[in-house]
C-alpha cells in the first residue's frame, strides 16, 4: 500500500481492493476528509474534501452540508472527462473550453462527476424544509481545488477532480454517506 499525505487527510491508495465491494462513505466535516469502507467495514480510501464554510445543516436556503445518513441516489458525468464543467447537470465542455466561448460560470462551478445524495432521514434531511435531494447537495469536482481541505463550499462535498472521477467509479448508486461533523 502506497501512503500519500495531502492537506490534513491521509490518501490511502489501495494498490488491490481483493475484489471487496465499497458500502459505505463516511465524511466527517471536522477534519475534512471522505473516507470509503469496503463491506467488511474495512478502510479502502481517504480523500481530502471541502465542506460548507457556513457550517453544519440541514435548512433548505442555509448553504451548510448536511448531517446524518444519506446514500448516492443519482450518478452523473460518468463518459465525461476530467475537468467537464456541469451547469445544472448538463455538460458543457472543459473549464478553459467555457471561459474561451465565455460561458456564464459561477464561482462555485462543479466539474468532472456529480454524486446526488439523498437523505434517509425523514425530518432531519428527508422531506419538507430538509430535504437534501431537493437542495441539489452532491460530492462533485471543483474549479476550486486549492481550497480542499478547508470548510469553504457552499452546501456541497468538494473534491479534488481526479479525486473525484477515482471515487465516481468505485461507488453505486444505493452506497450510503454518513455525513458527520
Amino acid at each position: 500500500m502506497a501512503i500519500d499525505y495531502a492537506f490534513n487527510c491521509v490518501i490511502l491508495r489501495v494498490e488491490q481492493m481483493s475484489g471487496k465491494r465499497v458500502n459505505s462513505i463516511k465524511i466527517k466535516l471536522s477534519e475534512q476528509c471522505l473516507s470509503l469502507f469496503d463491506e467488511d467495514n474495512k478502510l479502502l480510501h481517504q480523500y481530502p474534501v471541502s465542506t460548507s464554510k457556513y457550517g453544519a445543516g440541514n435548512e433548505n436556503g442555509s448553504k451548510k452540508t448536511p448531517l446524518g445518513l444519506h446514500r448516492i441516489k443519482d450518478k452523473l458525468g460518468g463518459a465525461m472527462p476530467v475537468n467537464e464543467v456541469f451547469i445544472g447537470r448538463v455538460p458543457h465542455g472543459d473549464l478553459n473550453e467555457c471561459k474561451a466561448r465565455n460561458v456564464d460560470l459561477p464561482d462555485d462551478v462543479i466539474m468532472s462527476r456529480i454524486m446526488w445524495l439523498e437523505g434517509m432521514e425523514p425530518g432531519r434531511n428527508k422531506g419538507g424544509y430538509v430535504d437534501t435531494y431537493q437542495r441539489y447537495i452532491y460530492i462533485h469536482g471543483t474549479n476550486h481545488e486549492e481550497s480542499i481541505g478547508t470548510a469553504s463550499s457552499i452546501g456541497c462535498i468538494r473534491m479534488c477532480n481526479q479525486d473525484v472521477v477515482e471515487l465516481f467509479r468505485l461507488v453505486e448508486p444505493g452506497s450510503e454517506v454518513l455525513i458527520e461533523e
